[in-house]
């Protein structure tokens, strides 16, 4: 196999349409792990009644694959530099299928968290890969703002279909079926791979860097770790300790990129006001899209009473909100600075949180049905931008580092979202819930950690303390969520200032 694309084979995709087939292969890992980050949401209900995992396996459910997946990307996406893109795709895709269909039997909660920690790793070696392999295959940079445009319309966009597949399947099928989604999206790119994606890696890689892997995981596990456990049970000797390793592991992971002679991670591009300011972007966008759809999920399917379908097909009007948005702004950023578009992008998102945060528990489904459309114009069109940003900043031959890093943003804000929001929401609901005298200890423990807790006690409870019960946690539910979106607004208005004041030095 060939270092790199020959010359040949390039010139035959750009002319012809070899490179949009090619694109809509790699748009199925794409579509697979952005359903993945927000199916699971509307499984959660489930998950609880079948496996009474405690609050904080609940919250380690979610955040088991995206936290791996963080951890691994840049790793992952410098090592398809090295061996080959498509090779590191085609071993991730059929790593995850396999796993994903064994966790789909999970008989307890801590198979599952161990099965989203296999998921976690073969899914960093599909992200970075596809990113990476559009920005060698589209060299015109028109069609690759345009690529780039449905790659992330197809990463928000799934996001928000998530809740309307999960809803389908958690209506006809068990709590498993979300995970058993993988195998017929995957098999295709499997078969089709080979034959439409052509192969690309860079032609003076470096060597594969163990320790810069191991400070990287050291870096982001058990920060996110200390995040949890101070927003759960305040601040403590393992949460402080933690962060200590985090940062200590953090310093040290730059500080060897920068005196490595073939870095792992081009550290030094953070210098660059345009680059850094486009993966800050990036991260808060999908922050705020994973913590809102953590509790509007829950909300729909616990507090309003619907079915997980019908819980979807109230955000579809969302879903449809940032797909036209990431295709739209292609278009805009002919007519205004990227930096005015990204601003926008995420200033809308901030406005979707401050209508949640006004309107508190008495607000209507159609209330969040119309903040969440908001929230979704801002995620396409801030998402769309940075990401072109971000890859046009780097050579072709390093776009798997630039991939990474990119996602490595991503997935970070997807881990960050869930367990700041998501903690905040939890310890606002164990601060505020009232339970009924007759509860015996174990209900009791449920009833306090999360409403799906609460609502599977009510079913075991005569009628009247059933509805106490409920009245008293939807109320304590619903007071994390005005928290929740008043934070969530705050942090947005912050990403849209550094937003414009770091993207607009670009020329």
């Amino acid at each position: 196999m060939q270092s790199v694309i020959s010359p040949a084979p390039t010139r035959a995709l750009r002319g012809s349409a070899a490179r949009w087939w090619a694109l809509v292969v790699l748009m199925l890992p794409v579509l697979l792990i952005a359903v993945d980050n927000t199916v699971l949401a509307f499984a959660l209900p489930a998950i609880s009644e079948a496996l009474t995992p405690s609050g904080q396996q609940l919250l380690w459910i979610v955040d088991a694959y995206p936290l791996i997946l963080a951890g691994l990307l840049v790793p992952m996406g410098s090592l398809g530099d090295r061996v080959g893109r498509r090779r590191l795709l085609l071993i991730g895709a059929l790593g995850f299928t396999v796993i994903s269909a064994a966790a789909a039997f999970s008989p307890t909660a801590e198979l599952l968290i161990a099965g989203r920690v296999l998921m976690g790793f073969f899914g960093a070696m599909l992200m970075p890969a596809t990113l990476s392999l559009i920005r060698n295959i589209f060299t015109d940079p028109t069609q690759r703002r345009t690529a780039i445009a449905i790659w992330a319309a197809g990463f928000s966009g799934g996001a928000a279909l998530g809740p309307i597949v999960g809803g389908f399947l958690l209506e006809h099928f068990a709590w498993g079926s979300v995970f058993l989604l993988a195998v017929p999206v995957m098999l295709p790119l499997l078969l089709l791979g080979p034959l439409l994606v052509p192969e690309s890696k860079d032609p003076t890689p470096g060597p594969v860097d163990p320790i810069s892997i191991a400070l990287a995981l050291l870096t982001m596990t058990p920060l996110v770790y200390a995040i949890k456990a101070v927003a759960g049970s305040g601040l403590s000797a393992i949460a402080v300790l933690s962060a200590a390793v985090a940062l200590a592991s953090g310093f040290a992971f730059v500080r060897r990129q920068l005196t490595r002679a073939q870095p792992m991670l081009d550290v030094t591009l953070f210098a660059r006001p345009v680059f850094t300011g486009a993966v800050s972007a990036n991260l808060l966008s999908v922050f705020s899209l994973v913590g809102f759809l953590y509790f509007i999920s829950q909300h729909l399917q616990l507090v309003s009473g619907r079915s997980p379908m019908e819980a979807g097909l109230v955000l579809l009007p969302g879903l449809l909100v940032t797909v036209a948005a990431g295709l739209l702004v292609v278009r805009l950023v002919r007519r205004i600075s990227p930096a005015t578009a990204v601003t926008g992008g995420l200033l809308l998102n901030a406005s979707g949180y401050l209508l949640v945060a006004i309107t508190g528990s008495w607000g209507s489904d159609l209330t969040l049905l119309i903040a969440f459309a908001l929230l979704g114009a801002g995620v396409g069109a801030a998402e769309t931008i940075s990401n072109d940003l971000i890859l046009s900043a780097v050579p072709a031959e390093k776009a798997g580092a630039a991939s990474a890093i990119s996602e490595t943003a991503y997935e970070t804000g997807a881990v960050l979202g869930t367990a700041v929001l998501g903690s905040l929401l939890n310890a606002a609901y164990r601060r505020h819930v009232d339970l009924p005298a007759q509860l015996t200890a174990s209900q009791r423990e449920s009833a306090s950690e999360t409403l799906g807790g609460a609502t599977g006690v009510a079913e075991e409870l005569p009628e009247a303390s059933a509805r106490s019960l409920l009245e008293s946690a939807h109320h304590a539910f619903d007071s994390g969520v005005v928290l929740t979106s008043s934070i969530g607004a705050g942090l947005m208005v912050l990403a849209a200032v550094i937003a414009h004041r770091t993207l607009r030095t670009r020329g």
